[in-house]
């Protein structure tokens, strides 16, 4: 026989009942022939692609053991902790690396897999519709908070006493754009400078596009669509070795944070902090929990399912470093891959839910501690203008600075130097940015592919029971050491054979 390329039972398999399939060298023969005729993703789309569950089932502890000991180094040892830095950044930047590419390849098969461009523009509306919707509650929510609770309000600082050197540093790399320069920059100079600037958006417009060419064509682009799956696979499989340096990603990344800025910096500021929490908590608990309620489900169960990845976007400070794995989950749920691979990537440049309620949070805040009293009319009108500028902030480099600064040069009453206050706390507020977004992407997918009759809902309910879910597990594990021990029968037979 041939090298043997071997073929990992599915997750979601049960085990074979009666006659062990791995007994003979017959049964074998067949799983080898049947894994070397697999050149595509099957019609399950990334629900296929194995994310073994012998290192997931670990991940989860292995991500809050490294934020623990990130946490404890940076109190204790501040310098060391902050030379950690460069494990978090590493981890972040392998994923990064990944999202362009997986963002393309994802977007083009689901919007060439639709077949026609009304179903296109059908579920493009309507994600469309719901992330509009939907933040501006989060926007309006926020907005609503600050104006009762006031975190601002007492400090009475001096615009002229602000350090502009620290606002300079901060966006140095990155200017505030006007929105006309904002749409321009959705266009790339080019096909190659999409995926080489880093800009979500560019990636998204590129994708969208040749996946409506490749839809008109019809037949004609079925072989270059079974290249593009290969490609979808292989770059899962690399997401897949990537998280294996999770844990030391999420502990550098938590040690600079907590050596670099301390935990002693929260003190003066910790009212806005606790106001910040509380609202996205709010948000993700009532408002997105109402929403999947009406779905059928429940949102902490939900949370459980995604546990895994809530860890590594908590360490890791950035909802793209679990943007893979949120699509294959969603995938097992039930959700059909067509919606998935198109309302995802959308939603991680349209519906940004955490951004946008600590961008209205923020931006009063900052009026307030300038002693800057708002009208009604003004605050509306800033509300309006953020759901402008709120759109796409995922694709600009260091976004939430950038778009906040954009936003308050707009309203010409709130200084931008105010931002300056914010410089301390931003990195520990962006946690629960990342962590509201990326649920409220997940609950997004969830409502589109319902609304489009996309959605198994038995499976998705299954999925989402933790007891159901250990018995897949369970099942799924014993599966796979079947196929071990089969595997390893079958390479100390075949010396004999030949």
């Amino acid at each position: 026989m041939g090298d043997f390329s071997p073929l990992r039972p599915r997750s979601s398999s049960r085990p074979h009942g009666g006659t062990n399939p791995f007994e003979s060298d017959e049964s074998f023969s067949s799983i080898e022939a049947s894994s070397q005729s697999i050149s595509r993703l099957p019609p399950e789309g990334l629900s296929a692609v194995p994310l073994r569950r012998e290192w997931g089932k670990g991940l989860y502890w292995q991500v809050l053991v490294g934020i623990a000991c990130g946490v404890a180094l940076g109190v204790f040892a501040p310098s060391t902790a902050v030379a950690m830095k460069p494990l978090g950044d590493a981890f972040v930047k392998l994923l990064k690396m990944l999202i362009a590419p997986i963002v393309f390849t994802t977007v083009v098969l689901g919007v060439a897999s639709m077949g026609e461009l009304k179903k296109v523009g059908r579920v493009g509306g309507k994600a469309l519709l719901y992330f509009e919707v939907t933040t501006t509650i989060a926007l309006a929510l926020g907005l609503g908070v600050v104006h009762v609770v006031g975190p601002g309000r007492g400090l009475h600082v001096k615009p002229e006493s602000l350090d502009l050197k620290a606002l300079d540093a901060a966006l140095v790399n990155a200017k505030p754009r006007t929105l006309t320069e904002h749409l321009l920059g959705i266009i790339p100079d080019s096909l190659a400078s999409a995926f080489t600037t880093g800009d979500v958006l560019q990636v998204l417009l590129v994708a969208i596009l040749a996946g409506m060419a490749l839809a008109a064509l019809g037949k004609r682009s079925a072989g270059l669509l079974d290249i593009l799956e290969q490609v979808s696979t292989g770059l899962f499989a690399v997401v897949s070795l990537v998280m294996r340096v999770a844990p030391f990603g999420a502990f550098g990344a938590m040690a600079f944070t907590i050596g670099k800025f301390g935990i002693g910096t929260l003190g003066s500021l910790a009212k806005l902090m606790a106001t910040f929490y509380a609202t996205a908590f709010f948000f993700v608990i009532v408002v997105l929990g109402i929403v999947v309620r009406l779905l059928g489900l429940n949102i902490f169960r939900l949370l459980g399912y995604l546990r895994e990845e809530l860890v590594l976007v908590l360490g890791t400070s950035s909802s793209e470093s679990a943007l893979p794995r949120l699509m294959a989950k969603l995938e097992r749920m039930g959700c059909k891959p067509d919606v998935v691979r198109l309302v995802v990537p959308t939603g991680y440049s349209f519906n940004l839910d955490g951004t946008c309620i600590y961008l209205t949070m923020a931006a009063l805040f900052v009026a307030e501690a300038l002693d800057i009293d708002l009208s009604l009319r003004e605050k509306v009108m800033l509300l309006v203008v953020l759901l402008l500028t709120s759109k796409g902030a995922a694709g600009v480099s260091g976004s939430g600075f950038v778009t906040l600064a954009a936003t308050l040069s707009t309203t010409g009453r709130i200084p931008v130097v105010g931002l300056v206050l914010l410089l301390g706390i931003d990195r520990f507020m962006s946690e629960a940015r990342a962590l509201t977004n990326f649920i409220g992407n997940a609950v997004a997918t969830l409502v589109v592919a319902k609304w489009e009759g996309s959605l198994d809902m038995k499976k998705a309910a299954r999925m989402l029971d933790p007891t159901e879910r250990a018995r897949d597990d369970a099942a799924a594990e014993a599966q796979n050491k079947l196929f071990e021990a089969a595997r390893a029968r079958h390479a100390l037979r075949v010396p004999q054979n030949r």
